[in-house]
């Protein structure tokens, strides 16, 4: 189903905490020569993942993986963010979120012949993260601008461990909410698909709320100012709705991605 994710484009917007911890502890390039005019600094991450093939499932798919985090921006008499690779954010700060769903192919899975497929979506959001150079707690409230049209949320928090000047442990809890148009996308079975898939499903109709609660645990290693790599395990177990749906074969979802971090400063 995650046919690419896509997590964390983050710019934190005030002061002191103005910028998202950088991944890998990728560093930028040199700005542009002229040191005042516009510049645009961000990390791009390529990889490879496995995930739930869908909401529930009971079987996991290997998917690509891509993030992207935008780390510093130049512009006219503002600059927000810093392009020190070793720059630690702390304080509090205001930072962009979105996520990329793919697609639910009932072709892609026979134990939901009779289900309508559901499409592709893409969300888009703010959050707020208050970050030490130890710990960050972080939340944000995306809304679905393409697929299923609904509000999600999700809260969390993480401690860091620094064995070396290159190495980066990290580790904290993970809770998602969603709306009712959201659970009824991806947990509900409509009175049609009860009847085309008999006896296999009976209808649902699935209300938002707690949708899941986790941990996740990551790694991130800077090779150099440029090149890094970054890796994290995810468990969810799902909750309420989401758990009771007849969909959701497994209420344990494991995912985990590994991928080369590229830090990009471009100087205009």
């Amino acid at each position: 189903m995650l046919r690419l994710t896509a997590l964390a484009a983050a710019l934190a917007l005030a002061a002191p905490a103005v910028a998202q911890e950088q991944a890998a502890g990728t560093g930028p390039v040199t700005l542009s020569t002229q040191g005042t005019g516009p510049a645009l600094g961000f990390t791009l991450r390529t990889g490879v993942a496995t995930a739930p093939d869908y909401f529930g499932a009971d079987g996991s798919e290997a998917v690509p993986d891509l993030g992207f985090e935008l780390n510093y921006l130049r512009l006219g008499g503002f600059t927000f963010g810093n392009p020190d690779p070793l720059y630690q954010p702390e304080g509090f700060g205001v930072t962009g979120s979105f996520r990329y769903i793919g697609d639910r192919d009932v072709a892609d899975n026979p134990e939901l012949a009779g289900f309508n497929d559901v499409d592709a979506a893409l969300e888009l959001g703010v959050g707020l993260r208050y970050a030490t150079s130890d710990y960050q707690v972080f939340g944000a409230v995306r809304y679905g601008v393409i697929g299923h049209e609904a509000w999600v949320g999700e809260l969390g928090a993480d401690v860091f461990v620094r064995p070396t000047d290159r190495l980066t442990l990290r580790a904290g809890p993970r809770a998602f909410f969603a709306d009712s148009d959201y659970a009824s996308t991806y947990f509900g079975v409509t009175a049609a698909e009860a009847a085309a898939s008999a006896p296999a499903y009976t209808q649902f109709n699935a209300s938002g709320g707690l949708m899941s609660t986790g941990v996740e645990l990551g790694a991130g290693y800077r090779i150099n100012d440029r090149w890094g790599v970054d890796a994290a395990v995810s468990y969810d177990r799902l909750r309420n709705d989401a758990a009771d749906s007849p969909i959701s074969l497994d209420d344990s979802q494991v995912s985990a991605r590994i991928g080369l971090t590229r830090r990009f400063t471009l100087g205009f």
